[in-house]
């Protein structure tokens, strides 16, 4: 188990390595640069003296090497967009808001869409089923930003409920982006467990437990489920990144000051060092929750065996 998790955080450390390079090439290769102004150009000796401030003005080789050493020790530099902030600072300002939004969203929606896939599974060609079914389908297939126009438009607008947007003054406002985010991966939960189940209630080991006589609740529960969840986690374990990373569409319509807004105004603004960590931050997030997802499995089914 070390050998395997040591092997592949070197692995991690590679992918680390890659992903730099590339975001570095193509976010220098780009037309224009984070200090042009086409309406009001700077004069020539003001934008040298900038880019010669932010190291701008030497070779991209250099450039790469330098941030990466600094990167390395922690330091990811000054944003461009807020110059009187690090980038360090900017995040950890950003991040816990849209980790809450998106943490809230996973336990809710990824249990929720579970419950409701074993219900679905249990209770086949059944209203319980026809319900689960359209409630998945409407999560796979309908826009996040859709979905928030009509809860706006119900809930805020017309039954006045609930507020349009903000963050941190009601703990009702947190209600609607939730939905918004969620309801996708909650389609994803009931779609994945349903039909995982329905699988494993044909196998002879389920048939064989209900001939003894075990309640059918711990048939289910005891015997279906855990043999069902490898192809539910390996399906939403990476859901989990997408939503504690913001999101862009929901953060901006509901007015939530998250990290997802402000790394689509990052890249807007050509903010490099913003970019790089956070597409270092991303990169991160989705390593790591694939690896908790391999030591998962070992934790399911003892028959994994890791290599």
């Amino acid at each position: 188990m070390v050998a395997y998790i040591l092997k592949r955080l070197a692995g991690l450390a590679f992918v680390f390595f890659l992903v730099s390079v590339v975001a570095f090439l193509l976010m220098h290769s780009t037309p224009g640069g984070p200090f042009d102004e086409p309406n009001m150009p700077l004069p020539p000796a003001a934008k040298a003296n900038i880019l010669r401030k932010y190291g701008l003005d030497q070779p991209l080789h250099i450039q790469y090497i330098n941030y990466i050493s600094n990167a390395l020790r922690g330091d990811f530099g000054y944003s461009f967009s807020s110059p009187s902030e690090t980038v360090a600072q900017v995040i950890g300002r950003t991040w816990p808001i849209s980790i809450t939004l998106g943490g809230v969203t996973v336990i809710v929606a990824l249990g929720s869409g579970i419950l409701i896939g074993i219900l679905a599974a249990i209770r086949q060609n059944t209203i319980v089923d026809y319900v689960a079914t359209f409630l998945a389908t409407l999560g796979l297939t309908v826009p996040n930003f859709v979905i928030a126009l009509w809860l706006i438009l119900v809930f805020a607008v017309e039954l006045q409920w609930l507020p349009i947007g903000g963050w941190g003054d009601d703990w009702r406002q947190i209600i609607m982006p939730m939905i918004a985010l969620g309801l996708g991966p909650m389609g994803i939960a009931t779609r994945y467990t349903r039909a995982s189940l329905v699988d494993v209630f044909t196998a002879d080991y389920i048939r064989t437990a209900r001939a003894k006589g075990l309640a059918e609740r711990m048939v289910v529960m005891r015997h279906a489920v855990k043999n069902a969840l490898i192809p539910i986690i390996t399906v939403l374990g990476p859901r989990i990144p997408d939503l504690i990373t913001g999101t862009i569409f929901v953060e901006t319509m509901f007015r939530v000051p998250g990290l997802g807004k402000f790394f689509v105004e990052s890249v807007l603004d050509r903010d490099y060092p913003m970019i790089m960590a956070l597409t270092l931050l991303i990169a991160a997030l989705w390593g790591i929750v694939y690896l908790l997802t391999d030591l998962l499995y070992t934790l399911i089914d003892p028959r994994v065996k890791l290599t």
